[in-house]
């Protein structure tokens, strides 16, 4: 309880609010990288996974490439490419380390939603004489925008955890106080860094999960809800015939 006391009093100390390494100067670097590998994530893998779920070929492929990229080992690949591209690229290795953290589950979530759409709704819109391009943009991306958020929302967390490391290659963000405080013994500080990175991830992970719900189309934002309601009310129709 202690070590949380002092890791709050680190966090709230005026000096880690001013110079060169201000908790605000760290959160905007951790943000940065984090937003530029998830968007340049998105510009590969959601166009990909969208083909492959409008198509249905090569799902295959997908999950196997999408399972040996969450194999890789975040630290070793951003030191190798680190190693590769030399010490005048640093920037760009942590940002390819990144983008292939996050492409699995924007891939998972680009093709999964389209796949998850009803075929009787695809069919139907196809009998109202919708072309496969209006298909494509007016009934398949609306109802799968829901899953594609979520693989937004588990791309960011990944992410915004993971790019702790790039304080290990002098990139800044969270990580520093967790990277810098572990060789000094400062376990105050390291907790504290642990906490805003934990602290990050929750308001954004709660910021998506809004944007979530939100995506589903209204109309079955009711059906869900009507759904819902009928259960209930069977369950408790059942619950009060057994009492009685």
């Amino acid at each position: 309880m202690n070590l949380f006391a002092d890791a709050i009093a680190w966090i709230t100390a005026p000096e880690q609010w001013t110079g060169n390494y201000a908790l605000p100067k760290l959160l905007g670097e951790h943000l940065t990288l984090t937003i530029i590998s998830v968007l340049i994530a998105a510009a590969i893998a959601v166009p990909i996974g969208w083909l492959i779920g409008h198509t249905g070929k090569g799902r295959e492929i997908a999950v196997a490439v999408s399972g040996a990229a969450r194999a890789i080992p975040a630290f070793g690949l951003l030191i190798l490419l680190v190693l590769l591209l030399g010490v005048l690229r640093v920037p760009e290795a942590a940002v390819i380390t990144f983008v292939l953290l996050a492409i699995p589950s924007l891939l998972a979530g680009a093709y999964t939603g389209l796949e998850a759409i009803d075929r009787r709704v695809i069919d139907a819109a196809k009998s109202m004489g919708m072309t496969g391009w209006q298909v494509f943009w007016k009934v398949e991306v609306p109802l799968g925008l829901p899953l594609l958020v979520g693989g937004i929302r588990s791309a960011l967390l990944q992410v915004i955890a993971t790019v702790t490391i790039a304080a290990y290659v002098n990139l800044g963000g969270l990580g520093y106080p967790i990277i810098q405080g572990i060789p000094l013994q400062r376990f105050d500080q390291v907790l504290a860094g642990a906490i805003l990175v934990a602290l990050l991830a929750l308001l954004v992970d709660l910021l998506l999960a809004a944007a979530q719900h939100a995506a589903v189309p209204a109309g079955l934002r009711t059906a869900q809800s009507t759904r819902r309601r009928d259960r209930e009310s069977a369950a408790s129709t059942a619950s009060a015939a057994a009492t009685a």
